[in-house]
């Protein structure tokens, strides 16, 4: 049976690091990994901490529950709470794929199972950037036009293997006005121009109610897990 892991995110994002680490020693040929916060928390890549204004925003979003924790994926400022489930998707490259394209590879194998689960639910499913969006990118997953799931990568070198964490926070509660204030908060204070829009996003429960797709997903990425890894 799926299981999400229930955690602080720090633990949550140790987790994270734990299995890419696993995976890079040879000690797990490759694994998923489901976690939601207990907490809520602010978090965004360690690039940010070296901008003048950063501990100006970590104050502001703190006064406002939101306390600032540091990850090792890129990207931008993404709110964590009790509203998201996380899933990390770790990895060696397969040897044939191209060095050239591992990155998109890496994202397609990510997002695929979540865009064919919408599609499943009835949903219009699609990829790419979405205006007013925090954390916007290529790869974003958009639900009727509206992103649902943002996604990042880490890659490491070990045993002359390309190792992958491919992790997308898929956003299940609705709690969209309140992330968006705390990542706008910091943006603010931080003096970093980006302004973001509630009504960019789109919690999975507001359009399919109480549907469980942990199990589903799981499924899915066990499955692709086990011709990669053979």
């Amino acid at each position: 049976m799926a299981k999400v892991l229930s955690v602080p995110t720090e633990a949550g994002l140790a987790a994270e690091q734990q299995l890419l680490a696993d995976v890079c020693a040879g000690s797990a040929a490759g694994g998923v990994l489901f976690w939601q916060a207990t907490d809520q928390a602010l978090v965004m890549p360690r690039r940010l901490s070296r901008e003048a204004g950063f501990q100006a925003g970590c104050e502001a979003v703190a006064a406002l529950g939101w306390p600032v924790l540091l990850r090792e994926t890129g990207g931008e400022p993404v709110p964590q709470s009790a509203a998201t489930i996380n899933v990390a998707l770790v990895y060696a490259a397969p040897r044939e794929d191209n060095d050239r394209n591992r990155i998109e590879t890496a994202y397609l194998r990510l997002c695929e199972p979540l865009c064919e689960l919408l599609r499943a639910l009835g949903g219009q499913a699609s990829l790419g950037e979405v205006a007013g969006a925090f954390c916007d990118g290529r790869y974003n997953v958009n639900l009727d036009g509206r992103k649902w799931v943002g996604t990042a990568q880490r890659w490491r070198q070990a045993n002359g293997r390309a190792v992958v964490l491919a992790h997308g926070a898929m956003l299940i509660g609705s709690d969209r006005e309140a992330m968006v204030a705390a990542v706008n908060t910091f943006n603010r204070a931080c003096g970093l121009p980006q302004r973001c829009d509630p009504a960019a996003h789109i919690a999975l429960h507001e359009r399919f109610s109480e549907v469980d797709v942990v199990p589903a997903l799981e499924a899915a990425y066990t499955s692709m897990l086990g011709r990669l890894i053979g």
